[in-house]
């Protein structure tokens, strides 16, 4: 097993009544004037906004308001809010919504104290050395960004999507109420579930499988959100079975399922480039891309896959046949994927095939000019990445 340094210091607020507690948070963490950070109308629909605001004023806190935020960030709109952040000396961001909103606050909590361009620490030019509080109110478990030192913003020009971790940007606090979670569409829930368990899957396939306690913790945790996604999309109000995918997001993300183990996160940056192309939901956009990633470097570690197949997705083991045990695996993956109304090939996602031109433009992006690799389990390089994205075609 690989050494390892395990670091979660974002507290938890988690029930029912849990935003009666966010001024006495911003409080904690040193907030006095506050940018609320949202999406679109939803939060507002919902009287969540509302909720918030009141809370605020009540405490006497000041706040100014910002929302907007779409999937996939956008750079154009963190450029607005350091701006904004910077005109009104705000000292404390609060994300109310997902992780789009959540990294949206996260880069522009970056951007304000640096005198350069904020995208210089995506470019890999420069590394933050400072970076203004950030809570959530968190309403859709997926991205796991409420506990993860990563941040994903999208350049408009030329539709750059890149990620980058720091633990400058973790959340100081997360609010968590699954009732807010009620009214998720259920396209939404299950994108959002495929999302939770490809941050599981991406530490879980790796080199390293001696971790035995972590392995333990991944697979049950794959195991319950599987179970937790059939029980909301029959009753969308099961306080027990949402709470059981919003804590598993948070879990999947911070580092938990990952101690002694490796990043791998080879199919999260391949699907960066079909969200960032495309406009795709990025949960829809991992089931699709995950079975043709899995059968490429399923070579590298058939007893991985097979122990995936048995512990996780039920798979009878065949000992006289491991590669056999192991694609049965992948193949129930993806029925569970289909199941819940995920595409699994490139044309369910967009709606047609993808041209050589694009798989070749997604390449580049993904390799940044070829300069970089990506994955653990097996290191793939241009060649791989684009067999990969032509075997998501089928």
């Amino acid at each position: 097993m690989k050494d390892f340094n395990f670091y979660a210091p974002t507290q938890v607020a988690f029930g029912k009544s849990s935003e009666e507690r966010l001024p006495e948070l911003i409080r904690q963490y040193g907030g006095t004037k506050v940018l609320v950070h949202y999406g679109g109308q939803s939060a507002r629909k919902s009287g969540l906004l509302q909720k918030v605001f009141d809370l605020l004023n009540a405490a006497h806190l000041p706040y100014i308001e910002m929302g907007g935020v779409v999937p996939n960030p956008l750079l154009s709109m963190v450029y607005q809010g350091i701006e904004l952040c910077r005109r009104e000396k705000v000292d404390f961001i609060l994300a109310v919504g997902g992780g789009s909103v959540i990294d949206s606050s996260k880069a522009i909590a970056l951007g304000v104290p640096y005198e350069g361009d904020v995208w210089d620490f995506w470019e890999g030019k420069a590394q933050p050395a400072c970076c203004l509080p950030v809570g959530t109110i968190l309403t859709i478990p997926a991205a796991g960004s409420e506990m993860s030192n990563s941040c994903v913003v999208t350049k408009d020009e030329g539709l750059i999507k890149r990620g980058i971790g720091n633990n400058l940007i973790r959340c100081k606090f997360a609010i968590m109420n699954p009732e807010r979670t009620f009214t998720l569409p259920p396209y939404q829930t299950a994108a959002g579930v495929t999302d939770i368990m490809m941050h599981t899957m991406e530490r879980y396939f790796c080199g390293h499988w001696d971790m035995t306690l972590t392995d333990a913790i991944a697979e049950a945790l794959l195991r319950t959100v599987k179970e937790a996604v059939f029980e909301v999309l029959k009753n969308p109000e099961d306080y027990r079975y949402r709470a059981q995918i919003m804590w598993a997001g948070s879990l999947a993300h911070n580092d938990l399922t990952e101690c002694g183990l490796e990043k791998d996160f080879a199919t999260h940056r391949l699907e960066h480039e079909l969200s960032a192309l495309f406009g795709v939901t990025h949960g829809a956009g991992l089931a699709a891309m995950w079975g043709s990633w899995a059968r490429y470097v399923m070579k590298n570690n058939v007893p991985r896959f097979v122990q995936f197949a048995v512990n996780v997705m039920g798979v009878q083991n065949d000992f006289t046949n491991p590669e056999q045990t192991a694609l049965k695996g992948i193949e129930a993956m993806e029925r569970f994927y289909r199941a819940i109304g995920m595409p699994t090939s490139i044309p369910e996602l967009v709606g047609r095939a993808v041209t050589d031109e694009e798989i070749a433009m997604m390449v580049q992006k993904a390799s940044r000019g070829g300069t970089v690799k990506l994955g653990a389990i097996q290191v793939l390089d241009t060649e791989d990445m684009a067999a990969i994205y032509r075997m998501a075609q089928a």
